[in-house]
């Protein structure tokens, strides 16, 4: 159990100070670059609210992040490199952290504060992964990596969207990103006389590029593509909730105990504005890993730039330390606290060297998508040099002028695989017949194989443990079959089928699981010669 520290760090006097801890918000939007911003120079989008939170606070203007967004959120959530947690990727069950981990928000809720979560988790959607099996007491949530993926009900979208309140299903009314906030502002106002971790991390403005018209309607006629106009009134829509969410901070008087931090996942998944950062989303160039961190804590009278390489991983430490709560004990936490520069620290950071690197598959390969960042030095594929600091657009390669500087860099990369990938990438196992979910639901997001696959023809696995022996009733769920199939469920351990007729969606049948421990499901159709996956697997322990 994580308890207050008796002896605070300089920075953390700042909180000790008030008459009690700070209120954290942590607002993460989903696939917002750099330059979609207007404070940091974009023409045409206009952001006041997000905006007056870096203007009153600190911008940490080399502020990096993983290439794509789950294994950001696992690093953010930890302090930890995301390989050593486990996430690799954003989907086939590459996204699944591992139940170990000690979350930010445990640490939090182990020293008092309330924990709540509203919108996208993605690092489990079953036991003993979800977000309230990670410390969040009140979580309402998304599948998945978004709204409109496999994870989902097929045809649902941002309207009206299909969540989960507290683990269980729940049908949202109205946009999504108004819904998150909505509960976000409830659960501050119910718990604004004692300390209160909100965790706000929105699926927009990432694709499908929903948005009601009101919201496209300023941005059209100003020489912008359909998909930019889109993007820019979901932005316009985040921003406006932003103001909503300051509004209600200072109506509740809490605005100058509350700690507000705004970031973004990753880079811009579309071309658009990038404020001269080079590449997109799923790069390791600054285009894809770059993006906004503004802070503005109740203790910092002067707004200003920090310009020092920070990263995800620093979060936690930096929000701990400002709570006065002490790190996880027997973890190794990679980043560190950025308090001493938000109080105002005019000392240089000891350098030291972050690694992001991101790539399809189970398991990363080394030297395949990744950056290693030491002070203005920036290696990217093990090959190509830039001065980051010169050269923020990455246009000039040194590699050939600096070869000590890639020498070391690459040693330094090295040692850093070898040590973030020393637990293994073995995924972990989604319990199945727990007290804490029955029923589970398995989805494509995070079935695993080499076949598996989000289109009609993939077929994958669920790596499962199973807590308890027993009868269990097993459903099958597919889109409608267009001849007579024949569906099975295969445990390893046993296997059933059942002939379907043209037209089914779905295949129930019984059977017992005589043992407990680790097992590998699978659901498929044949039919013809062909083999395919079901979309989803319920399974649910009886008596």
């Amino acid at each position: 159990m994580t308890t207050r520290r008796e002896f605070l760090s300089a920075p953390a006097l700042l909180a000790a100070s008030a008459k009690r801890p700070p209120n954290v918000i942590l607002i993460i939007t989903d696939d917002q670059g750099y330059g979609d911003l207007s404070l940091h120079g974009n023409p045409v989008l206009r952001t006041p609210n997000i905006d007056s939170i870096g203007r009153e606070g600190v911008r940490f203007t080399q502020f990096r992040v993983s290439p794509v967004c789950a294994p950001t959120r696992a690093s953010l959530m930890t302090g930890r490199w995301n390989y050593r947690t486990g996430v690799t990727d954003t989907y086939l069950g590459r996204a699944l952290m591992r139940p170990e981990e000690v979350t930010l928000a445990e640490c939090l809720r182990g020293a008092g504060y309330r924990t709540g979560i509203f919108g996208k988790w993605h690092l489990g959607d079953n036991a003993p992964l979800r977000a309230t099996d990670q410390g969040f007491e009140e979580a309402l949530t998304l599948r998945g990596g978004g709204l409109g993926q496999p994870s989902s009900p097929p045809g649902t979208g941002y309207f009206d969207p299909p969540l989960e309140l507290n683990n269980r299903a729940t049908a949202g009314k109205g946009y999504c990103t108004d819904i998150f906030f909505d509960h976000a502002l409830g659960f501050i106002e119910k718990n604004r006389t004692r300390p209160f971790f909100c965790y706000l991390s929105t699926n927009a403005p990432h694709t499908p590029l929903e948005i009601g018209g009101e919201w496209v309607e300023p941005y059209r006629g100003k020489g912008l593509d359909a998909a930019t106009e889109k993007i820019y009134g979901m932005i316009s829509n985040l921003d406006s909730n932003t103001g909503r969410l300051l509004a209600h901070l200072r109506k509740l008087g809490i605005d100058r105990d509350t700690m507000l931090v705004f970031m973004t996942d990753n880079g811009a998944q579309q071309r658009r504005f990038n404020a001269g950062l080079r590449s997109l989303k799923g790069t390791v160039y600054d285009g894809g890993i770059r993006v906004p961190c503004f802070l503005r804590h109740p203790g910092v009278a002067v707004p200003r730039e920090v310009d020092l390489a920070a990263a995800h991983v620093d979060l936690m430490p930096t929000i701990l330390d400002a709570c006065g709560v002490a790190a996880p004990e027997g973890r190794k936490i990679d980043g560190r606290s950025l308090m001493p520069w938000v109080a105002g620290s005019k000392e240089k950071m000891a350098e030291r060297t972050q690694v992001f690197q991101w790539r399809r598959g189970d398991e990363p390969e080394a030297w395949k998508n990744c950056a290693v960042v030491r002070g203005d030095w920036k290696l990217v594929n093990g090959a190509e040099l830039y001065n980051v600091r010169q050269d923020p657009g990455e246009a000039r390669d040194l590699a050939k002028s600096e070869p000590e500087a890639v020498a070391r860099l690459r040693k330094e990369y090295e040692e850093w695989f070898k040590d973030v990938g020393s637990a293994g990438y073995a995924p972990p196992r989604i319990w199945v017949g727990s007290e804490i979910e029955n029923p589970v639901l398995l989805t494509r997001q995070d079935w695993r194989g080499p076949k598996a696959t989000w289109d009609a023809t993939g077929l994958g696995h669920y790596e499962v443990d199973i807590r308890r022996k027993g009868r269990y009733r097993v459903t099958l769920k597919f889109p409608a079959v267009k001849e007579a199939a024949k569906a099975v469920f295969d445990a390893g351990f046993t296997q059933m089928g059942e002939e379907v007729r043209v037209g089914s969606v779905e295949c129930t049948q019984e059977t017992t699981f005589d043992r407990v421990g680790p097992a590998r499901f699978e659901g498929r159709l044949e039919a013809g010669g062909r083999t395919w996956g079901a979309h989803y697997i319920e399974i649910r322990r009886l008596g």
